[in-house]
């Protein structure tokens, strides 16, 4: 029997029988509470419909569901899980409640047919297995850009519920760019009020040249309150997720400038961007901007408890920064060498303002031009050379390199019948074939390497569906490479599987692109 589970477990031992789910299966926690029990095996009525009634730890039930927390357990991490199924019984044994529901997705994933639908009876067949598994990675993440392109928090929280199905437990929110401010800031309303309208948008590739552009002359605009965001941070945080929030400063600021002109560089105003590609607006690094970012970052402190907070530090050009007299004589002043060093003079005190509130700074490879901010955590997106080269020197680094991890490529190369995109080309075989850990790591650097990452750039990605569209199957394929061994990973065995995981995806409504 092929058991279409994905991420692969890391062992899966298939019995005889089945165990028969129909609303007569009790659910009892042994180790927590029947409330935390029921919150727990939530999973079930989402997939099922099936409200589980949760009996106390030595309550009676012909047939049982058994969320078994034990502490001594060993050999799988403290996110790894034991599943064993028979026909009276199914019992799903942790470390920790994040190891209970990466269980029960298993087990949701286990249920006949893929569907999620029942027989004639009402009755759900679950295989007889014994599986033990656990995460290769501690970081598995999405990056998804909101900026460019304004999401609307209905479809987060279901692209959440995607990332648990798939036991991804990192959702990275790309907040600002120079298109667009997307989170309620109190200190500094502007922020929303300017800064997340623009006032029209690129229509075609950037790649046109500037005379033949034309624009859309439609105002695009959005943002979440910080009543959104706690709500989020709580309905992912119950999925097992973290939201880690990025400002990326201090390149990718036109907005905010737009807000605020001051903590520009120039003294002339600027508007919120309207077209893709890098820009020149660049913040004023000076005591006054610095006081002003780290405001931000106070209120976004209180808004995601999560340990990362992003900075960003990508593709910051510094032509306003050579031109500027008042910054080349910040440079002289501080002693640093160069426009670079500036940069991570910048960053450290970002993540010095981190640090003491018990947080860790998250940057982009750049970060590491002019020095790396101490305890910084380096996301490699320019190949996998800034990632080795961080995990040699000390920092922990999560791998997002574009040639295996950015899902806004195409999907084909026949790229008339795709969706317009960014460029590129990133088939689900080269993704599923990524391996985060460079072969050059000694064993001590590669244990820098928290994980991995997919993006999701929006430039061209207007809405929800077409995030769906770029983003699946190829998460599906980069959450194998995030949890399942190295060892127990294999292509052909994936595509095997995948087909009934697709009709998972139908079941949710998800606009994946089809595999050819």
């Amino acid at each position: 029997m092929t058991l279409s589970i994905i991420p692969r477990p890391a062992s899966i031992k298939v019995g005889d029988g089945f165990f028969l789910l129909d609303s007569s299966v009790a659910l009892r926690g042994i180790g927590t509470t029947p409330e935390e029990a029921r919150a727990l095996g939530g999973v079930f009525r989402s997939t099922t419909g099936l409200l589980l009634e949760a009996v106390a730890a030595d309550g009676q039930a012909d047939k049982l569901i058994v969320l078994s927390l034990d502490n001594e357990v060993r050999g799988l991490g403290d996110e790894g899980y034991r599943l064993r199924s028979t026909k009276r019984t199914v019992e799903i044994t942790a470390k920790t409640r994040e190891g209970i529901a990466y269980g029960l997705q298993t087990l949701a994933q286990l249920i006949s047919p893929p569907l999620h639908a029942p027989d004639s009876n009402g009755v759900y067949s679950i295989p007889a297995v014994e599986i033990e598994d656990y995460p290769r990675f501690r970081w598995r993440g999405a990056m998804l850009d909101v900026a460019r392109y304004f999401m609307p928090k209905e479809f987060l929280i279901k692209f959440i519920d995607l990332l648990a199905l798939h036991k991804l437990n990192v959702l990275h929110l790309h907040l600002t760019d120079d298109q667009g401010w997307r989170i309620e800031i109190r200190k500094y309303p502007r922020l929303t009020e300017i800064g997340s309208r623009r006032k029209a948008t690129l229509v075609g590739h950037l790649s046109a040249s500037p005379g033949n552009r034309i624009y859309d002359n439609v105002p695009h605009g959005g943002y979440y309150t910080q009543a959104e965001i706690r709500e989020l941070v709580r309905y992912a945080a119950d999925r097992c997720i973290t939201i880690v929030p990025e400002i990326d400063m201090p390149g990718h600021m036109q907005a905010a400038i737009a807000s605020y002109p001051e903590i520009g560089v120039l003294s002339a105003p600027v508007e919120v961007a309207t077209e893709w590609g890098v820009k020149e607006h660049i913040l004023n690094p000076t005591s006054r901007t610095i006081a002003f970012v780290q405001d931000i970052l106070a209120e976004i402190m209180e808004l995601f408890p999560s340990e990362y907070i992003h900075v960003g530090g990508d593709e910051a050009v510094k032509t306003q920064w050579q031109n500027s007299a008042e910054v080349q004589k910040m440079i002289n002043d501080l002693g640093v060498a160069d426009e670079n060093e500036l940069q991570s003079y910048f960053i450290r005190q970002m993540g010095n303002y981190l640090r003491k509130h018990g947080r860790s700074l998250v940057g982009w490879d750049e970060i590491m031009e002019g020095g790396v901010a101490e305890g910084a955590v380096v996301m490699s997106w320019r190949g996998i050379e800034g990632g080795t080269a961080a995990a040699k020197q000390g920092h922990d680094v999560v791998m997002a390199p574009n040639e295996y991890t950015y899902l806004d490529y195409y999907q084909s190369k026949n790229t008339d019948a795709e969706p317009l995109a960014i460029g590129g080309y990133l088939p689900l075989s080269k993704v599923y074939a990524y391996d985060p850990v460079p072969a050059e790591l000694d064993h001590e650097a590669a244990g820098h390497i928290l994980g991995v990452q997919g993006q999701i750039w929006t430039e061209y990605i207007a809405g929800p569906d077409q995030v769906e569209y770029m983003a699946f199957p190829r998460l599906c394929a980069l959450s194998e490479v995030a949890w399942t061994p190295k060892s127990a990973r294999d292509y052909r065995d994936f595509s095997m599987r995948l087909p009934a995981h697709l009709k998972r995806l139908d079941a949710r409504n998800v606009k994946y692109r089809p595999v050819e």
